[in-house]
């Protein structure tokens, strides 16, 4: 079949997926023949071999409900491709701020031996992305699943940032030693309240993995323990950055544990509460 009637097809049977969002035929095209998708409109007479067979278990697959970004099996995150995995969350536009400011503080402190912790790293696309944006880093990611460490491994490996990224497996900061020596500590922890799990869309509920979103009937059970065992991993003047929940800004402000002052809560680029720093003096 010829790609321009491949692409056809693909659009024609995705226009009954009813959740596919605009752009997704061009996806999956570009995931079983190999062309980039902004190549795709100049190939169009060429002949794509038996990619038809492997188009229509991907567009069911995407039928049946399984997110995009499951069925293609990778996703952008600040300008470069993240595999995934179920162990894994979706890599999220709204993460890349967060990114934007713990790189700042490794910027601010300097550009060279600056040392990074990324708690609950998943694809690890927070602790490969630090590593690549700031070359003098070195970055320690922790997950307490060993599927989303082997997926984020290989992250590391593909952009070519392995040698400067440790991976743990613990808990929070369970297998960590304190010592002062985190220059920034971030994390997109799991901050959705157990109240909330039966409202949000059936696509994330079925396939992203609940470990990874639940935090306890408020949602904070988490950040809390992030925020107080930070004092003893950052380094003087170091930082620690947390993406939270829209409604989570008014009770992540009175997170307050030992020395550590509190810097405020941001808004993601929707105008929603998302970011919530904290500083060691």
């Amino acid at each position: 079949m010829l790609l321009s009637r491949l692409l056809a097809l693909c659009r024609r049977e995705m226009a009954r997926v009813p959740d596919a969002a605009p752009g997704e035929a061009e996806h999956l095209v570009s995931a079983v023949t190999g062309i980039p998708r902004p190549r795709l409109f100049l190939f169009g007479d060429r002949d794509t071999g038996d990619a038809e067979r492997l188009l229509a278990s991907l567009i069911d697959r995407r039928a049946a409900g399984e997110p995009l970004q499951y069925v293609l099996g990778r996703w952008d995150f600040y300008g470069r491709e993240f595999r995934l995995s179920r162990d894994t969350l979706i890599p999220r536009p709204e993460t890349e701020g967060l990114v934007e400011r713990a790189l700042s503080v490794l910027r601010r402190r300097g550009t060279e031996r600056t040392l990074a912790l990324d708690v609950g790293t998943g694809s690890g696309a927070i602790a490969v992305t630090l590593a690549a944006e700031a070359s003098g880093a070195r970055v320690v990611a922790t997950d307490v699943s060993s599927g989303a460490l082997r997926t984020a491994r290989g992250n590391a490996e593909r952009h070519g940032v392995s040698p400067r990224v440790s991976f743990v497996l613990c808990d929070a900061y369970s297998a960590l030693k304190c010592g002062d020596r985190f220059d920034v500590v971030v994390s997109n922890p799991p901050y959705v309240a157990e109240g909330e799990w039966p409202s949000l869309p059936p696509a994330v509920r079925g396939h992203e993995p609940p470990a990874a979103l639940l935090a306890g009937p408020d949602g904070l059970s988490v950040l809390r323990r992030l925020v107080f065992g930070a004092e003893g991993l950052i380094a003087p003047g170091g930082e620690l950055w947390c993406e939270i929940g829209a409604s989570q800004g008014a009770v992540a402000s009175k997170l307050v544990s030992g020395r550590l002052r509190f810097l405020g809560v941001f808004p993601d680029l929707a105008g929603r509460d998302r970011y919530a720093g904290w500083k060691k003096p």
